[in-house]
């Protein structure tokens, strides 16, 4: 009996093999090379199957955007909100000066009008004398 070959219709392993080791290098270049807060887009890439470098790019670009605008927007908010305490303390001094003010001219008035009438009874009383 014949004993058959078996034969297998496999892909060339070692070009893939070669790809494999060029593949890895990279990545490992790329580990080198980049800073640690890169690395997350070095995954997403390699998740991607590469296409996503860009998307990865711009994902962080728009996150650094939004954490930008987010900051400024609560440094701008508190400093709005410093300006209006600082005028509801302004406003606030403002109208206990003015109120004490009206107090004491009040009692000024009252004290006039305490001298009127008793320099128009010192009158009347001169005149019915005479």
């Amino acid at each position: 009996m014949e004993r058959p070959t078996l034969e297998f219709n496999l892909p060339d392993t070692h070009e893939e093999g070669k790809l494999y080791v060029v593949d890895s290098l990279n990545n490992l270049n790329k580990l080198n090379v980049c800073p640690a807060e890169s690395q997350h887009s070095l995954d997403e890439e390699e998740n991607t199957g590469g296409t996503g470098e860009s998307m990865a790019g711009s994902n962080t670009r728009n996150q650094c955007l939004f954490f930008i605008t987010f900051i400024l927007t609560l440094i701008i908010t508190l400093a709005l909100v410093s300006f209006v305490i600082f005028l509801i303390f302004q406003t606030r001094n403002e109208v206990d000066q003015i109120s004490s003010r009206l107090l004491s001219e009040k009692k000024n008035i009252e004290e006039l009008k305490k001298l009127n009438n008793i320099i128009l009874k010192h009158l009347n009383q001169s005149r019915i004398k005479e």
